[in-house]
């Protein structure tokens, strides 16, 4: 068995990917996409009528330059957000423009547009997670859009504190980023890494997902922004995790058992209260 599959056996694996190619590949339970992703997606011959419709999109709907640009955004995640549910049994997640992670309002108008491109094109709201970064002011906005039963995922989670308010707000799924949180100690310490046990990142997720299961709260967490599959592996067991198709090839054609790392009951018993 490749370790993939046996990490399949206890934690659904999620496609951190817009390209079709590679979800056709894995079959992910559910895709997350990001500007960064769609942008990689976008040079791809495939999608080129994707990219052409979008354009035309937002040159009929606005004469001004920057809003012909958010139109055409949002309708091209959207188009490949529809394309990659034909390939996946799950939700794929859809990011709100990073740029107005501190405005709660305008987060909140700018999901609703999301939403309203999934629903014309006949997508319903159990399949789609709004992605919205962890700010304070992303969290307030993902609270109100969680209660008219717009699902969320937050993202560009560094902390225990955001994942916390998150589980507070009734957030439906956090996504800390492991690989992220490794970068910063590995330049404040000065070190050129860590054993998987001792690694940041896959620390701040083992705290999180373990408080979370203590305190009953029902918020998903997902493993995000792996740099090696060492991580991935340390985290067998969580919720979810995104993996990036390179590192999901690798755990493909690596073979061995996968231990379970994280688990409901243990978290229970132990740990920090």
């Amino acid at each position: 068995m490749s370790k993939l599959d046996a990490l399949r056996e206890m934690t659904p694996v999620v496609a951190d990917t817009g390209d079709i190619a590679s979800i056709e590949a894995h079959r992910p339970l559910d895709a997350t996409t990001n500007p960064s992703l769609l942008l990689k997606a976008a040079k791809l011959p495939a999608y080129q009528p994707l990219v052409d419709e979008a354009v035309a999109y937002g040159q009929r709907r606005s004469d001004e330059r920057s809003a012909q640009s958010r139109l055409m955004m949002d309708k091209l995640a959207v188009s490949v957000g529809v394309r990659i549910l034909d390939l996946v049994p799950g939700r794929v997640s859809t990011e709100v423009d990073a740029r107005l992670s501190f405005d709660t309002q305008a987060t909140i108008a700018r999901a609703m547009q999301i939403m309203g491109l999934y629903d014309a094109a006949g997508i319903g709201k159990e399949r789609i997670l709004i992605k919205i970064a962890a700010t304070w002011e992303g969290i307030r906005a993902a609270e109100v859009l969680e209660r008219e039963g717009i699902h969320c995922n937050l993202t560009l989670m560094f902390g225990f504190a955001q994942a916390v308010a998150c589980a507070e707000a009734g957030v439906t799924l956090i996504s800390p980023f492991v690989g992220r949180i490794l970068d910063w100690y590995k330049h404040k310490e000065g070190v050129d890494g860590y054993a998987p046990e001792d690694d940041p990142g896959v620390r701040s997720v083992r705290r999180i997902y373990d408080y979370y299961k203590r305190h009953g709260y029902e918020t998903t967490v997902m493993g995000a922004s792996f740099r090696n599959t060492d991580q991935i592996l340390a985290l067998a067991g969580c919720d979810l995790l995104t993996i990036a198709p390179p590192l999901m090839d690798a755990l493909d054609q690596a073979e061995g058992e996968v231990p379970r790392r994280l688990d409901p009951t243990h978290a229970l018993s132990d740990g920090e209260a």
